[in-house]
């Protein structure tokens, strides 16, 4: 196959784009291989803490969620750094622009905002739907729906309340004039009070 709709100018910006952006995910993770968020460090050695003891809930939960974060970032870097490399294994193979599903050139003006693109338009938007659906919880597969009627619509109407109403419902279980209250504890009937 060929690139038949870039020009040489095209693939050469293209080109440097990729090894830019190559660059720069190479030296976020030279960053963080040096530095305190390495996979390897103990969530404490990466909070300079000498123990979590002292630390309120809170904050321990904020460094867990900030470290699931980093590695999200991280996971999606490195996703990113093999869908580059892949484009420039494709450009030396001469079959970079092309769409992998359907084989018809990508518009250089895709290739010039997601230059590591392998899917034209139409392709790359079920392309993304089959990633998402990959990463769905494997419980997913085996959970049963909900039984009828349990649904939101059904429950629209259930449990309103008259607020007209609301102290003969609840003087029934005492008040504060109750006996277990009362100065006078031998009352055997509400109405002695």
């Amino acid at each position: 196959m060929n690139t038949i709709e870039l020009t040489n100018e095209e693939l050469k910006t293209l080109k440097s784009r990729l090894l830019e952006e190559k660059e720069n995910i190479q030296a976020h993770f030279q960053i963080n291989q040096d530095g305190i968020n390495s996979e390897n460090n103990s969530l404490l050695d990466a909070t300079g803490e000498l123990s979590s003891v002292d630390n309120h809930p809170a904050d321990i939960g904020t460094e867990t969620y900030e470290r699931a974060r980093d590695q999200a970032i991280d996971d999606q870097q490195s996703e990113k750094l093999d869908q580059i490399e892949k484009a420039i294994g494709k450009m030396q193979e001469q079959s970079y622009g092309l769409c992998e599903e359907c084989g018809k050139p990508i518009p250089y003006e895709r290739l010039e905002i997601i230059p590591y693109t392998s899917y034209c338009i139409e392709h790359a938007e079920q392309e993304q739907q089959g990633e998402l659906s990959e990463y769905r919880p494997v419980e997913e597969q085996v959970m049963t729906k909900p039984p009828r009627g349990a649904g939101e619509i059904s429950q629209r109407n259930a449990g309103k309340f008259d607020n007209a109403e609301a102290w003969e419902a609840v003087k029934e279980y005492g008040t504060a004039d109750s006996p277990a209250t009362s100065t006078k504890r031998d009352v055997e009937d509400y109405e002695e009070l």
